[in-house]
């Protein structure tokens, strides 16, 4: 192994496959989207948490279930050089953050509401919108067992698509049940499929026994007549999970949120229970869940812990953009307040407190840089601060820097003219500008 990492290696190096560098611009647009989730996240007094992105593998195989797509092909598995122990790159955050909560016993004064922010790795196909390392955003609420915060987390999916300028996303619901209720249902599905076992494919016949459920989540339209003649879980529900999903149905109406239910609807991982709900869309081709979620009361006991109710829900950040670009939703992206044009190195010891001053105001300002000793003529420099995108140049010329003064130069309003400000007022005339950073 060390000899492998020590050889030499000829030529450009690149990024591993579906592993993509996030560059200007366009990781100004998922700062944006951060910021959104961030603020509501504020509103709803959820607080942060934050997990390592390796974790132990014994902890996806308990949490997720052996027999899910993702352990059985797209985790990164790895031994620890130093003692021998299994790991494995976060597929998922759900798990990680039971887990943390177990250990730290977070939940020892009541429930707790928390959202992430964060890389996740599958060793999958890469595809546009699903990548081997993909950025997800989250919330879990840990520690409540109503429906009322089934439809918190809903409802602030919705309010988060509302603050983003999303409007033809589409809300999914479902209810898995209880696992005695989930059993029944099983022993009905695997009767229904072995009826029809020849007309199964490969992926069926290899679920049939261990996790028939994820049978229903078949995209293979060969299988659809089969699949839709299933029975159904909503059938087997007793009348605790019922009133369970009615409650949920209420909160929803109430709030103006609207849904179809979805009997078919499934979780991958085996630790959810009651409700599931996805939030969809037709912009994405094949990729049209945006954001997923649902409840999962077992999964603190699958770890180790207490038992303890859950619930929650993960969005993909590259689909939530690519939804975002496709519906032309407006994005607020910052703004360059300023480009400061200096003719003479010798006047930077100057100047550049001086924009320290206003950068500590809140304005956003890039100095023209030097090369090799020199500023650059005039003429190279305003193209730049035109090409900038900044609203103002500030112009630091020999006549000027002498006088204790700037030249304020608007560079997107042609009908304003250009005006001089003394060194020590410019605090004054940057209070008087509508928007700054």
């Amino acid at each position: 192994m060390t000899d492998k990492i020590n050889a030499p290696v000829g030529g450009k190096l690149s990024a591993v496959k579906g592993m993509n560098d996030v560059l200007p611009p366009d990781s100004a647009t998922v700062q944006w989207l951060e910021e959104k989730v961030r603020q509501l996240m504020a509103r709803y007094a959820y607080r942060n948490i934050r997990t390592p992105i390796v974790e132990k593998t014994p902890l996806f195989v308990r949490g997720l279930g052996e027999v899910t797509d993702i352990v059985e092909k797209e985790m990164y598995c790895f031994e620890d050089r130093l003692n021998g122990d299994p790991l494995t790159l976060r597929p998922e955050a759900t798990a990680g953050v039971v887990r943390a909560a177990i250990e730290h016993n977070l939940l020892y004064d009541g429930g707790k509401r928390l959202y992430y922010i964060g890389p996740m790795f599958r060793h999958e196909r890469p595809q546009k919108g699903r990548y081997r390392q993909f950025d997800q955003i989250g919330a879990e609420a840990l520690g409540f067992g109503g429906a009322d915060v089934d439809a918190e987390l809903i409802l602030m999916a919705s309010a988060l698509w509302a603050e983003i300028g999303l409007s033809d996303v589409r809300l999914e619901i479902n209810s898995l049940g209880q696992p005695g209720e989930r059993l029944a249902h099983r022993q009905a599905l695997i009767a229904h499929f072995e009826a029809h076992q020849d007309a199964l494919d490969e992926d069926a016949r290899r679920r049939l026994y261990s996790n028939p459920l994820r049978i229903l989540d078949s995209k293979n339209p060969v299988m659809q007549p089969i699949v839709n003649a299933a029975p159904k879980l909503l059938d087997f529900l007793g009348e605790a999970s019922l009133a369970h999903f009615e409650s949920l149905q209420a909160i929803l109406r109430a709030g103006g949120v609207g849904y179809a239910i979805n009997p078919r609807l499934v979780r991958g991982m085996d630790y959810y229970n009651l409700t599931v709900f996805e939030f969809v869309t037709d912009r994405l081709g094949a990729q049209g869940t945006v954001c997923a979620g649902g409840r999962y009361d077992y999964l603190f006991e699958q770890l180790g812990g207490k038992p303890s109710p859950a619930v929650g829900w993960a969005l993909g950040v590259d689909r939530v953009l690519e939804l975002v670009k496709a519906s032309s939703a407006p994005i607020e992206l910052p703004v360059l307040d300023a480009y400061a044009i200096v003719t003479d190195i010798a006047s930077l010891p100057h100047v550049l407190p001086v924009l320290q001053q206003l950068r500590g105001l809140g304005l956003c300002i890039q100095t023209h840089a030097s090369t090799q000793g020199e500023m650059g003529s005039m003429k190279s420099q305003f193209k730049r601060a035109d090409a900038s995108g900044a609203r103002f140049a500030l112009i630091f010329g020999a006549d000027e820097v002498a006088a204790g003064q700037v030249t304020i130069k608007p560079l997107r309003n042609a009908a304003e003219s250009q005006f001089t400000r003394a060194l020590a007022d410019l605090a004054a005339w940057a209070g008087t500008l509508q928007s700054p950073l």
